[in-house]
């Protein structure tokens, strides 16, 4: 008969045998499991500074429009006259803005639009006694940086302006 101690271990060792190799197959799941998570984060990381330097692109290419909208606004302020195009071809300002070259890195385009509604003449545009000529459309199209190469956002804004 045997004695409680050696059915113990006979017991134990039978066991040992059936699990050998068990916690390395759970050790190197477990491990697959963590670099599948790690790798995920990486892509998440980097999809998320891709996504801000986009942000900030588009940012400082309206800022850049805005700046020339301002720029544009103060001009007008001063009376200087403009050439006012053909009143009677419809403007486009985004077949305008399709026309820009590409090699242009911040363009502008100011119209009298008092001249082609026919609230003033032509010649009384820069005389400021006549009220009714003071509207003015402002176009401008930038890029966010300072070279057509390095650019990688665009923005257009198209504002009216009234010359108080």
């Amino acid at each position: 008969m045997m004695k409680p101690q050696e059915f113990v271990d006979s017991h134990l060792q039978s066991r040992r045998c059936s699990q050998q190799g068990a916690v390395l197959y759970v050790a190197l799941i477990v491990l697959v499991v963590l670099a599948l998570v790690g790798i995920v984060g990486m892509q998440i990381a980097t999809m998320q500074e891709r996504m801000s330097a986009n942000y900030l692109a588009a940012n400082m290419a309206f800022q850049g429009a805005e700046s020339l909208v301002r720029y544009q606004e103060s001009v007008i302020n001063t009376g200087t006259e403009y050439d006012y195009q053909n009143c009677s071809v419809p403007y486009d300002p985004v077949a305008w803005v399709n026309s820009v070259g590409n090699d242009v890195v911040a363009e502008a385009l100011v119209r009298n639009i008092s001249v082609c509604m026919q609230q003033c003449s032509a010649s009384a545009s820069v005389d400021r006694s006549e009220s009714g000529c003071n509207m003015f459309r402002i176009t401008v199209f930038s890029r966010d940086r300072n070279s057509v190469d390095a650019s990688s956002s665009l923005s257009s804004i198209d504002t009216i302006f009234i010359r108080p």
